[in-house]
């Protein structure tokens, strides 16, 4: 198939997802081209079969901010033409489902024998905080009713959608996903004994430091299970609130056991490094900062919050708890420092989850079983 797979290039789940099965499906003998502003976070050009697609956002002095919206729809009409696209794959509702479904309207208004069909992913955010906002939830409900097929990365999204939206349609489950080849445990000695150095067990936290992760949570969390134990916190990604949490780093005299590491486009050596992965979000549809920590043997501490407990076994692969129970979460993280034993049981059970239920080859054939049925729906067969 011809795929055109459009993504936000930024750091962040949706963009990471995409440019993955990009590639995965491009392994699997596609012909897909990511259309974005910028290359992705986490790029590569050196497949055959996949290729890169720059949406070009002019700024004009009559508008207050680039069209950004406008310019992804011509891209994806030009594209269209120029290869003969099967597929436009959304990542993320907004704008990319609206900017798909323009595109498919200028198509069929030119008169072009076959407009690709139109696959949007839900994500998360783009409902339950954007798509929720009255300011755009007509359109984004527009866009996800129009499109040919809809996913979205856990059952708890899909609910959140027809909730917020009250979207009638189907809306298919297909969970996010990890090269598992890739993403399992790899010591990096030399990196493992700088963060091991004068300290117990290695705590880690990654995101891209949006308000919704509580980076602040995080370091108040490290603070409390610092009574118990001693540990290193790193802190990989960056973001809007980098700078405060290294202010509550300063002023909490932690410097010297607090790691701001950046974004890291490779990730398994941090991860393998680690003893417990932190992630006390306010909402996380799927959650794929911890599936990574999982795939290293690294259990999880998290929030019981949207599809968290899809991805984690409270009690088995690593410990959920309420959004607000700061202490329940030191205490379980100290617990998982201070026990190797459980620490192993846990990271090994995490890794199996995995690979039984998490990787590219399970996934990816769901993906392509939803474009064969909007190009050639069970009806037709």
């Amino acid at each position: 198939m011809r795929i055109g797979i459009v993504c936000y290039a930024s750091l962040g789940g949706s963009g990471v997802v995409a440019t993955e099965l990009a590639r995965a499906l491009a392994l699997r003998g596609h012909e897909v081209r990511v259309i974005s502003t910028d290359e992705p976070f986490r790029w590569r050009d050196d497949i055959p079969g996949l290729w890169f697609e720059r949406v070009e956002t002019p700024a004009y002095p009559l508008f207050r901010e680039p069209q950004y919206l406008l310019a992804l729809a011509t891209a994806i009409v030009r594209i269209a033409q120029q290869h003969r696209l099967d597929i436009v794959h959304a990542h993320y509702a907004v704008p990319h489902a609206a900017a798909a479904y323009l595109a498919d309207r200028i198509l069929t208004a030119e008169h072009n024998p076959r407009p690709p069909r139109i696959v949007t992913t839900l994500h998360g955010t783009d409902i339950t905080l954007i798509g929720s906002d009255p300011s755009y939830t007509r359109v984004v409900a527009f866009s996800i009713e129009q499109s040919h097929a809809v996913t979205a990365v856990s059952s708890s999204l899909r609910s959140d959608t027809i909730g917020a939206l009250g979207i009638s349609r189907e809306i298919r489950v297909i969970p996010n996903f990890l090269d598992c080849a890739t993403y399992r445990r790899r010591h990096d000695p030399l990196l493992a004994g700088r963060l091991r150095d004068g300290v117990d067990g290695v705590v880690v936290h990654a995101s891209n430091f949006r308000p919704v992760k509580r980076v602040d949570s995080v370091i108040e969390i490290f603070l409390r299970m610092r009574q118990r134990v001693r540990a290193r916190l790193v802190l990989l990604g960056d973001g809007p609130e980098r700078d405060a949490a290294a202010r509550r780093v300063i002023e909490n005299g932690l410097q010297d056991v607090v790691d701001f590491a950046g974004e890291q486009h490779d990730l398994v050596p941090w991860l393998s490094a680690a003893d417990v992965f932190l992630l006390p979000s306010l909402q996380e549809s799927f959650g794929l900062a911890a599936l990574e920590a999982m795939a290293c043997e690294v259990p999880v501490v998290a929030s019981r919050v949207g599809g968290l407990p899809e991805v984690i076994d409270d009690g088995v692969t690593g410990y959920l708890c309420a959004p607000d129970d700061i202490a329940g979460m030191a205490e379980r993280t100290a617990a998982l420092v201070a026990d190797e034993q459980l620490r192993i049981r846990m990271g090994r059970a995490a890794a199996a989850r995995v690979s039984e239920r998490f990787c590219a080859e399970l996934i990816v054939p769901q993906y392509e079983e939803c474009y064969r049925d909007v190009l050639d729906p069970p009806s037709r067969r």
